[in-house]
């Protein structure tokens, strides 16, 4: 394969938490409240974000994506809520991901909350299904439903009123998100990637790992050229010789965890289709891909 050189990752600069180093709980400000679930692993990296939303401290809250069913993560979550003296009337998820939703059915009934979520299975039968433009309202104070889909078919972003977006699983704070194959599309991904960058966010506030309110500009950007680095690289290895996607995986993620290669395998079916799309690759979806 011809050497290529990746873009790098603005973030490699930036004064982030390690891994395994975030905090628990992050005020970023008096609307936003981050709260880290006690859920990591190589999928999830160190956690998932649940978000408190409120308009300052004092009345109704947000909850955005609620995470895992977990005694521990609930009371993190309510010490938050005694502290700012929020009561919950919402429960939001970016998608469908159990990562995000587990705790949504058990939390709703504490809670006595609406829920709003891109699927009716999530949102339940009393529940808001929401789509892009779609607003989720507090006295004074609201988000904006951004439709992202390619992460999954389903996924949302929300713009807070004050600017920031949350991103659920379509900006992560630290590496790049999974477009898996049949559930993520690579085109629809990039699409939604220009859309949010179009919006000019100061902030990013992720489904896992730390904030981005350095450059949001810049990742956004690093992301679109990560995603053509790859596709450059499936490209010069299928000028080679024709292989499958676990061929290409093989030689492109060769320096990754081999525990990372099935969502990578994943990712590359995405691009696979993508390209087929395109009529630059000839592939049917199984066996070996080839340039036409």
């Amino acid at each position: 394969m011809t050497s290529l050189q990746p873009p790098v990752d603005p973030r490699l600069s930036w004064d982030i938490p390690a891994f395994g180093e975030m905090s628990p709980v992050v005020d970023f400000d008096e609307v936003v409240t981050r709260v880290l679930a006690p859920n990591p692993s190589p999928m999830t990296l160190d956690g998932t974000n649940t978000y408190v939303v409120a308009a300052g401290d004092g009345g109704a809250a947000i909850v955005v994506d609620p995470g895992p069913d977990d005694d521990d993560h609930l009371a993190v979550i309510e010490d938050v809520l005694e502290r700012r003296e929020l009561h919950v009337e919402h429960l939001v998820v970016t998608h469908h991901h159990v990562d995000h939703t587990e705790a949504v059915p058990a939390w709703k009934a504490l809670w006595e909350a609406q829920v709003h979520a891109p699927t009716a299975d999530v949102a339940g039968p009393k529940g808001r299904v929401i789509g892009d433009g779609d607003r989720v309202e507090l006295d004074g104070f609201g988000i904006t439903a951004v439709g992202t889909p390619g992460h999954t078919a389903d996924h949302l972003a929300f713009r807070l009123d004050h600017g920031p977006v949350l991103t659920g699983d379509h900006v992560l704070g630290r590496g790049t998100s999974v477009v898996a194959h049949p559930d993520g599309d690579l085109a629809a991904y990039l699409t939604s990637l220009r859309r949010v960058l179009d919006l000019g966010p100061d902030a990013l506030y992720p489904g896992h790992g730390p904030a981005l309110t350095e450059d949001a500009t810049a990742v956004l950007e690093y992301y679109l050229a990560h995603r053509a680095f790859r596709e450059q690289q499936i490209l010069a290895l299928l000028e080679e010789s024709p292989r499958t996607p676990r061929a290409l995986v093989e030689r492109i993620y060769a320096d990754v965890d081999r525990q990372l290669w099935g969502p990578a395998e994943a990712s590359t079916r995405a691009a696979l289709v993508k390209l087929a799309g395109e009529d630059r690759v000839a592939w049917d979806g199984d066996g070996e891909a080839r340039l036409t």
